[in-house]
């Protein structure tokens, strides 16, 4: 009857870290139990390599059931639904509600714009775990060569949507398909990759022109009717696959957790990583946005609030004072360019190299390797 339960409520960068940690080193008298709609994690920073061939699919992911075992924790693979803040009780779908003492969601992000998009053409990057599956099951026509050309259009020219661009081209000429298959960026951004410095972007330009995948901007994607994409001033771009890839809005779970969020649907968080209902709930990576400094979503972040968030779920437990998240400003940045070269970016420097790769390839696989042992 004394004991505690802490849940996890996806198994992101952060939360898989607390997993890690648990193996080594459990709390007394307290229950680990690891929420999950899949039965294994996909580490986003591999997936453009994957989509580029550098990777297996089981190189980039993290099977949640040895995770869990090593841990001795439970894992429900289940659909949340929402959320009793007053028993403190998670609501599934299809399980009986769950109590918790200390909840830290970590569901990540969805590309903004694609859920009002009903079309079978549409492919949205997230849920990270089925892209591929779900990319090549459009790519169908064009991989068994059953379709003479074919056209794939990319929305959102960030860094994700520039990278993944990338990759599916190395992709397409590992099989021969790239004089076959057309490609092209459309944003409604004034420039491709917004975020990076002038030069760093010239290289991209200068690379997507070299590789023929062609940049459309100022051009805000509002639809997509079967095999046309309609834009916010009136262009329609006829396309055989959309790959939707617009910058991160909260994933509609998170508006049904009766949780303060901001305009872009992410929970509001303090520096502690803490929400802001003053309830023994925390949100990290994607999912919280510090309502005091609010931070790019990116990876990097995730992987750093673990050692706080480690500190705060015990405090919690404890009834102490909890330690403050400090986000860095700057940070190493390197986008997967495909065909075994990637752009680094870094303060002044800006590069374009194969060690570049290299040094993306071990950053990566020295963050994942320790999940899959």
């Amino acid at each position: 009857m004394n004991r505690r339960r802490i849940v996890l409520l996806g198994i992101g960068h952060t939360n898989a870290s607390i997993v890690k940690r648990w193996a080594e080193e459990p709390a007394p008298d307290t229950d680990l139990v690891c929420v999950s709609k899949f039965p294994f994690a996909t580490y986003s920073g591999m997936l453009p390599g994957t989509l580029a061939g550098q990777f297996t699919q089981q190189e980039m992911q993290i099977d949640l059931r040895p995770l869990a075992r090593r841990a001795s924790a439970e894992l429900q693979l289940a659909e949340v639904t929402g959320l009793d803040t007053e028993q403190q009780l998670l609501l599934f779908a299809d399980a009986e509600p769950m109590h918790f003492d200390v909840l830290s969601i970590g569901i990540g992000s969805q590309p903004a714009g694609c859920g009002a998009v009903q079309s079978e053409t549409l492919v949205p990057i997230k849920p990270m775990q089925t892209f591929l599956q779900r990319l090549d099951q459009r790519l169908a026509p064009a991989l068994d060569r059953s379709q003479d050309s074919f056209s794939v259009i990319v929305v959102g020219g960030g860094v994700a949507g520039v990278e993944i661009a990338l990759c599916l081209h190395a992709r397409l000429a590992n099989l021969g398909l790239e004089d076959r298959v057309g490609i092209k960026i459309i944003t409604g951004g004034d420039e491709i990759a917004d975020g990076l410095r002038s030069r760093s972007i010239r290289l991209l330009r200068k690379l997507l022109a070299r590789r023929g995948i062609a940049v459309q901007t100022n051009s805000r994607v509002v639809d997509v009717v079967d095999q046309t994409v309609l834009t916010e001033n009136g262009n329609s771009l006829p396309a055989d696959c959309v790959v939707w890839a617009t910058g991160a809005t909260g994933p509609p779970l998170l508006s049904e957790l009766g949780l303060p969020t901001d305009q872009r649907g992410f929970l509001q968080i303090r520096s502690t990583l803490q929400t802001t209902a003053d309830l023994p709930i925390f949100a990290v990576g994607d999912s919280g946005t510090m309502t005091e400094s609010p931070s790019p979503k990116a990876g990097v972040y995730a992987v750093r609030q673990a050692p706080i968030l480690w500190k705060n779920l015990l405090a919690t437990l404890k009834q102490q004072p909890l330690t403050e998240f400090a986000p860095q400003t700057d940070f190493l940045k390197i986008l997967n360019t495909g065909q075994g070269q990637a752009l680094l970016e870094y303060k002044w420097l800006s590069v374009h190299a194969s060690w570049c790769m290299r040094l993306k390839t071990s950053i990566d696989k020295r963050f994942i390797t320790p999940y899959q042992l």
